[in-house]
């Protein structure tokens, strides 16, 4: 299980889900994506997905790692589908959840922008905004693998309408799925959402049965 933090966060943020899927009998793993001060998640998304991409093969090779799920918190998310959809995750990959993940960017993603000064810093902060670049690359390319979407209307960094799923006639597997009462960083450890984790996780594993 790979966890990948979102937009100015660390991977500290995953303390209490690592805890309870490790519990759980699952193997977890995150690591730090850099940034700004060499920790927080601020380096554009194609830079952060290969540098999963990096990461995960030094694992395979030194280590055996197998495919792997993946749970994305906001940025996270976008991060792991440009992973699968464009380097090499499709074969290494067997789900995506991701957790108030803007798949179709967020208007609040201006705040980030004019923290990072509007430019001068370099960020992924314009590619969270809705119709940028990233966002409209993500949207023509359908998900080569499961991908389920928890996302809450309390959620006020990414309004639900910015993380709810539009899945195409004959596209793979896609889910939404709505909690309630749930604010943005509260989505990485509210128990609700857990269980919704556990869920998706175990529909990825009956759809994977079927194929096989």
């Amino acid at each position: 299980m790979l966890l990948l933090h979102g937009f100015f966060q660390t991977r500290n943020i995953w303390e209490v889900m690592e805890d309870r899927l490790r519990h759980a009998g699952y193997g977890v793993l995150s690591f730090n994506l850099g940034g700004l001060f060499w920790r927080f998640n601020t380096h554009p998304i194609d830079r952060s997905a290969r540098l999963v991409a990096d990461k995960l093969a030094m694992l395979r090779q030194r280590h055996g790692l197998g495919k792997v799920h993946i749970i994305g918190h906001s940025k996270g998310g976008l991060i792991a589908r440009r992973y699968v959809q464009s380097y090499g995750g499709d074969d290494w990959v067997k789900s995506i959840i991701t957790l108030g993940t803007p798949h179709h960017g967020t208007p609040t993603a201006a705040i980030g922008v004019a923290l990072m000064g509007f430019g001068l810093l370099p960020t992924s902060a314009r590619e969270l905004l809705p119709r940028s670049r990233t966002i409209r690359a993500l949207a023509e390319d359908e998900s080569p693998v499961p991908l389920t979407s928890i996302y809450s209307r309390e959620d006020l960094v990414c309004p639900h309408w910015c993380s709810v799923l539009r899945p195409e006639q004959g596209a793979s597997p896609m889910d939404n799925v709505e909690v309630r009462g749930v604010g943005h960083s509260q989505l990485v450890w509210d128990t609700t959402v857990y269980q919704a984790v556990l869920d998706a996780l175990e529909r990825a594993r009956d759809r994977e049965q079927e194929r096989t």
